[in-house]
């Protein structure tokens, strides 16, 4: 193995590594999200006094870990794909498909969302914005400053993605097999 390519494996190992941690670090926010909805549960239906703040709680915890997850899921490979071809595609031919579609589209797709992302979040922090959902009305901008952290994770995942597609395309040999998710 040549240098370059030793290098390559390394970066990769690193970027899903880090992707790993931060996965689990946010698999362990759906801890005070099921508290928060049994705290409103409970209170609503026994006591009969329903919180102000659950749903905006709820909905912001629900939608971080939905969003800082896309990473994790990207490296697992449980975003839908259409298998029914990729499949029965050589490991060269999905590599070469993968490269492409990494550099036409994620890449620059996940860095426009990232921008315009970034300064919706920045226009909220600067304004103070407060959600208008409920009365209790929390600031916004640290839910909305998820994007563009998404996109970041994202783009970061993407480079390890797209190095491992480079390799199978060129070498024939997959770094790393993504494992079918049934339903």
């Amino acid at each position: 193995m040549t240098e370059v390519v030793v290098s390559h494996i390394r970066l990769i190992r690193a970027i899903d590594k880090f992707t790993d941690t931060t996965g689990v670090w946010v698999a362990w926010l759906n801890v005070p999200l099921v508290l928060a909805v049994a705290f409103e549960v409970v209170s609503r239906y026994v006591f009969n006094a329903p919180t102000i703040w659950s749903f905006d709680v709820t909905y912001m915890l629900y939608g971080t870990i939905f969003m800082l997850g896309c990473a994790y899921a990207l490296h697992k490979g449980a975003h839908i794909r259409t298998d029914f071809y990729y499949e029965n595609w050589s490991i060269r031919t999905r590599g070469m498909v993968d490269s492409i579609s990494y550099i036409v589209f994620f890449f620059p797709s996940i860095i426009m969302l990232g921008l315009a992302s970034g300064n919706e979040a920045w226009y909220a922090f600067t304004i103070n914005e407060t959600s208008e959902q409920t009365p209790w009305r929390p600031i916004l901008w640290p839910f909305k400053a998820v994007v563009p952290l998404t996109c970041a994770l994202l783009l970061l995942q993407g480079v390890s993605e797209l190095i491992k597609s480079f390799y199978a395309a060129r070498t024939g040999i997959e770094l790393e097999h993504k494992e079918k998710i049934e339903l």
